[in-house]
């Protein structure tokens, strides 16, 4: 009671009171008031330097580090067989929690990590990609739902963000803008990452603060963008500790690990080989015996049997298990490469001046572990997301490439099951714990005594900005720029730091995709209703949806539904949801995978939004691809004006896309040459003679056989030269949703190559006048 009246004290005394300096309850807080003398010359005046505002005192440095689509059972930090030996160490230092709650997808699971509020109510509902023009899934996060960044950094804290950014609107990511939505418009003094859901970690779309940069060197010669944003993050920390060693700094950390495309070394991948030969049933049992003999899981939760979406080891081929394990192999391999480098920050962390003083928060995963692969896994995870599914005599004819540049692997489905032992489902399922528990660690020195045991409290992404506010002894501002706030949805946990004790929430709902559920009192009320590895599944039907209702108290893994024995528990949070969802903007519910996917999203702000021409002049590069022009499940013709010195000039006109699907127009030795990547199939147009110096137009009319916007269908390109037809060819089937993380660009082919016919970017050596995309 001392410590809490002492805290309560410094509470109030930092917080400060209406009219008084620092008033912390509206943002941004005016300089100190001038205190000294003013008279009509100098020497009848006294000086007072006025003071920004500084934290309070105390105030500790803050690092959030996420994963991403991490399972539950798969750290040895929480009982899997994927050695995390720096996690582990974290948590010999600190706590574990077991009983934490993500939102199931990643986009929205970092909104409401960032703000604390549910993600719906911050226009998140779920991804960027399959947007839509309803408030709560436009993704335009509102400014009446301001960050942990901007609170922060208005309160004397200097704010970086690495990694991860799937909050910006990818129409908004361009050179147009607008950037309040970027990481330095939503509090954040530096950012270095990428806008996007993933990235590929040996050619990233990277952006420092809102400028389009490229890495320092490329894959052979070593790089790894994990590697890459860890050395920032260590030389900007230390930087910053050297200048100005009193001041706290808050560090987002997120990288893309382990989100697909699980990219790593041979020497990381092969220590694993042979080590997941047991499958997956026998991985989930060695877990489940793990977690209980850790303390993990209760003593008397039971192992949730295998689902008939998941085929039994035993019956796989001797071709299926190679495929299977070797996928398998390889994300491991990513994720002991990924925990070797977070080592690498914490280990710096020690470093600093005011180390002890440095609380880390870190949670092991956006969602669950991830399905996306599919059933069979695939070396293209962005063709699965497409709806087209991969093969195993496809994977096997490639699987020379697992991890490397060429390649964007996932494991299938049966492995991402595994991954989420001992609970139902996975990654956005949303009803089900497979989906949103995950595990996190936390340590500070300073206030915080190792506990082995694990703290249980039921807690949500919605209270880390709660609790991170009241270790720093902030209060939630009612205002932020001019901008009156909603409130904080979240609680805060830091009683739980001292109290093993502590409960957590009693109320929160979930929904993904039309996935749902209700947490009230103990009690779980789940309807599950899309499958994350069947884009072109939407039943489009909800009230046929069953429902399912499990006690929590006495079933830690959801193993016992109790729906038909207890039909009124089940009907009152049925009722909760619905209230719930009303409350916190969830409705209109939408199942819809491809086909949203597909739906065209808003114009670059300040565009033409009934555009049928687009001109790029050199120069334009990384512009995303909701803000390029249309050229998908739609006829178009590209004419490009250049200057050429004949056979002596190579390089791209027009790149888009990347490894994994994508078109470009390049010459190789003055031979125009277009290139249509269908997930690595390749539909080449070649000119038979390179272009005669001086002016030339070269033309691609792309003449789509489908209707427009009738996703998917076949296309008959005709490449010309100064309006003569020089080559052509057909295609069975085009992209119809996206072709991936990269981006579109003229004069280069940053990142990712389209085609490995040529060395990124492959800088267009010759002059371009202007390129013109027309729609027809």
């Amino acid at each position: 009671m001392r410590w809490l009246a002492l805290t309560y004290l410094l509470v109030f005394a930092s917080f400060g009171v209406a009219g008084e300096w620092p008033d912390r309850s509206t943002l941004p807080i005016s300089l100190a008031p001038f205190e000294g003398k003013i008279g009509a010359t100098y020497k009848e005046s006294e000086s007072d330097w006025q003071e920004p505002v500084t934290a309070p005192q105390g105030a500790p440095n803050v690092i959030v580090i996420l994963l991403d689509d991490v399972g539950f059972g798969q750290t040895s930090t929480f009982g899997g067989l994927i050695p995390t030996p720096e996690l582990d160490k974290l948590a010999s230092e600190g706590l574990r929690y077991n009983r934490f709650h993500t939102t199931a997808i990643c986009g929205p699971s970092r909104a409401a990590l960032l703000t604390g509020r549910n993600h719906h109510v911050t226009g998140n509902g779920f991804l960027m990609e399959w947007a839509t023009g309803f408030p709560s899934y436009s993704t335009m996060l509102p400014r009446e739902t301001a960050t942990i960044g901007e609170i922060l950094k208005g309160n004397g804290y200097a704010t970086w963000w690495y990694g991860k950014n799937h909050n910006t609107p990818d129409w908004e990511t361009t050179v147009a803008g607008p950037f309040d939505r970027w990481p330095t418009g939503m509090g954040f003094e530096y950012f270095y990452g990428f806008n996007a859901g993933e990235t590929h970690q040996f050619y990233p779309v990277l952006f420092e603060n809102t400028t389009p940069v490229e890495p320092d060197k490329s894959p052979e010669e070593g790089y790894h963008f994990m590697t890459d944003m860890t050395d920032r993050a260590i030389a900007r920390m230390k930087f910053s500790k050297s200048v100005a060693p009193n001041k706290p700094f808050f560090m987002y950390f997120a990288p893309g690990a382990m989100h697909a495309p699980h990219h790593v070394t041979a020497a990381w991948r092969d220590q694993f080989k042979g080590k997941f030969d047991m499958g997956w049933e026998k991985y989930r049992e060695q877990v489940f015996a793990n977690q209980k003999e850790m303390g993990i899981i209760p003593p008397d939760t039971q192992l949730t049997p295998r689902p008939d979406w998941v085929p039994a080891w035993d019956s796989l081929s001797d071709e299926q298990k190679r495929v299977y394990n070797a996928l398998f192999e390889n994300y491991a391999g990513y994720f002991a490469f990924t925990d070797h480098e977070i080592g690498r920050l914490l280990d710096a962390v020690k470093e600093l001046p005011d180390a002890d003083n440095t609380l880390v928060i870190y949670i092991v995963g956006d969602n669950g572990a991830s399905s996306e692969g599919g059933p069979d896994g695939t070396l293209n995870e962005i063709m699965n997301l497409n709806g087209v599914p991969s093969s195993i005599e496809g994977i096997l004819e490639n699987l020379d490439k697992l991890g490397g540049p060429e390649s964007e692997p996932h494991y299938p489905v049966g492995w991402a099951w595994a991954g989420n032992t001992p609970f139902q489902w996975v990654k956005q399922v949303a009803s089900h714990l497979g989906g949103t528990r995950n595990p996190m660690v936390i340590s500070w020195p300073a206030r915080i005594k190792h506990d082995d045991d694990p703290r249980d409290a039921f807690l949500h992404l919605i209270d880390v900005v709660p609790t991170i506010l009241d270790a720093a002894n902030i209060p939630m501002p009612h205002s932020v720029n001019g901008v009156e706030q909603k409130p904080l949805e979240g609680e805060s946990f830091l009683a739980s730091f001292d109290d093993p004790g502590f409960n957590g929430r009693h109320n929160q709902y979930f929904e993904v995709f039309s996935n749902r559920s209700m947490y009230a009192d103990g009690w779980k009320a789940n309807a599950q209703h899309t499958f994350p590895w069947r884009q072109d599944f939407a039943p489009g039907n909800w009230d046929n949806d069953n429902w399912e209702l499990y006690n929590l108290a006495e079933d830690f893994s959801e193993a016992n539904d109790l729906a038909k024995s207890n039909p009124e528990k089940l009907a009152e949070l049925k009722h909760k949801f619905d209230e719930a969802a009303k409350r916190y903007d969830v409705y209109p519910l939408d199942d819809r995978g491809s086909a949203r996917l597909a739906i065209p999203k808003p114009p670059v702000p300040g565009a033409d939004e009934n555009a049928t021409v687009y001109t790029y002049f050199p120069g334009a590069v990384r512009i995303a691809e909701p803000a390029a022009p249309p050229m998908k499940n739609r006829s178009w013709i590209l004419d490009a004006k250049i200057s050429t010195e004949g056979t002596a000039t190579e390089g791209v006109i027009m790149g888009f896309g990347g490894v994994a699907a994508g078109m470009v127009l390049y010459l190789d030795k003055g031979v125009p040459v277009f290139d249509y990547n269908y997930f690595e199939e390749h539909t080449i147009v070649k000119a038979k003679q390179a272009l005669p110096a001086g002016e030339s137009s070269v033309t691609i009319a792309f003449d789509y056989k489908g209707s427009n916007g009738e996703p998917g269908k076949g296309a008959e390109i005709t490449l010309s030269v100064n309006g003569e037809k020089v080559a052509s060819a057909t295609m069975e089937a085009t992209v119809g949703g996206r072709f991936g993380i990269d981006t579109f660009g003229i004069g280069e082919d940053s990142g990712q190559p389209v085609t490995n016919a040529y060395q990124p970017p492959f800088n267009f050596e010759g002059q371009i006048e202007e390129v013109t995309v027309k729609m027809r």
